[in-house]
């Protein structure tokens, strides 16, 4: 059985509803928190690096950063499938050479994205006019050699490098069963940002089910053209 190793930086922000994916095409999910990741010693077959509320220029504050950086660069270095998601993505482009800076203003909330020429053909496809969750207040710059997915007006937010590597701004991974746990665990900055939590959960409600379809179809298209 295949693993896919999965670097979890928050409890609440796991694989969500890509872990029966995973699992129905013969991946044995496996978590890592990041203080494990120097313990990782083999590559696996499917890296997942999940999101989180640091930023990936706070390695002095978040010093297992740096180790994340260099799984990451072992898997690219190998040519293996690497699949990152909001601060994941962003690790990826920063170990590919690319910046990453803040935004003027977090995105928090459901909203659809546009596909480039690239991205409506890519296994990206699915999420053609469909609200994605955001969830983020920083953005990374598209990285040499990478191609562009996915943007909105405010910052790229998606792209790959080769056929092994995607890198999501949004949550596709997002459980809309789960809503109360990210409210709880991002109450603080909801709370900074004057954001009230019944807002994201009538989003959720109104958003949820279909995002958890799509999202499904992305990665699994994903998968195929791994294959």
């Amino acid at each position: 059985m295949s693993t896919a190793l999965v670097i979890r930086h928050v409890q609440f922000e796991d694989l969500g509803t890509l872990a029966p994916l995973l699992q129905s095409r013969g991946y044995r999910v496996r978590y890592l928190e990041p203080e494990q990741v120097r313990e990782c010693a083999e590559l696996p077959e499917l890296l997942v690096v999940l999101g989180g509320p640091i930023s990936v220029n706070d390695r002095e504050q978040y010093p297992y950063l740096a180790n994340e950086l260099a799984l990451i660069r072992r898997q690219l270095a190998a040519q293996r499938p690497l699949l990152g998601i909001c601060l994941g993505a962003q690790l990826i482009a920063q170990a590919l050479g690319a910046g990453v800076r803040s935004l003027a203003e977090v995105e928090i909330g459901f909203a659809p994205v546009e596909l480039t020429a690239p991205g409506q053909r890519s296994a990206l496809a699915p999420l053609a006019g469909q609200a994605l969750l955001h969830w983020h207040g920083e953005a990374f710059a598209l990285p040499d050699g990478a191609q562009l997915l996915a943007r909105s007006a405010t910052c790229p937010q998606a792209f790959s490098y080769g056929r092994q590597v995607l890198a999501l701004q949004f949550h596709l991974e997002f459980e809309p069963a789960a809503i109360e746990r990210w409210l709880l665990g991002h109450a603080h900055e909801l709370q900074a940002q004057g954001i009230a939590p019944e807002q994201l959960r009538r989003e959720a409600l109104c958003h949820g089910e279909a995002l958890r379809g799509v999202g499904r179809a992305a990665i699994a298209a994903w998968l195929d053209r791994l294959d």
